[in-house]
């Protein structure tokens, strides 16, 4: 008898822990991860009965508060503010990669190919094919 496959890749943002657990993993009670979640620390997802589901990314995120709140001292509003700040580093980051992505083929691309076209959405299109996706809306100021 085989044993089944296990998946090539682990999704980390597969929402698999219900809150016992995850407040087990990340060391912590488990209102402590009901507070957070009201907070907007950590968004786990919902089941249809709306109960908490969190990934292994949200256990990594509660560990870095727990870190951030004990060892470092910050204050939960500080380490609202810098998760919203590593937020905001990781999609610039992403951007970053579409557009070296975009760079990269419209350098392979033959010179006749060059041409592009933007859609009304801010979708841009090279030689005819779809290269870069609509972009999402920037966030506005925060206070």
């Amino acid at each position: 008898m085989s044993a089944p496959e296990l998946p090539q890749r682990i999704d980390h943002d597969a929402p698999v822990f219900v809150i016992s657990v995850a407040a087990h993993l990340a060391g912590m009670h488990p209102q402590t991860l009901r507070t957070y979640d009201r907070m907007g620390l950590v968004s786990p997802r919902r089941t249809a009965k709306r109960g908490r589901r969190y990934s292994a990314r949200d256990i990594a995120r509660l560990r870095l508060i727990q870190r951030l709140s004990q060892d470092e001292g910050i204050n939960l509003e500080g380490i609202r503010r810098i998760l919203q700040m590593q937020d905001e580093i990781d999609d610039l980051r992403a951007q970053m990669q579409e557009l070296t992505q975009l760079i990269a083929a419209m350098r392979v691309a033959p010179p006749a190919s060059r041409l592009f076209t933007a859609d009304p959405l801010g979708g841009v299109h090279l030689g005819g094919a779809r290269i870069r996706p609509t972009p999402r809306a920037l966030p506005g100021p925060r206070n």
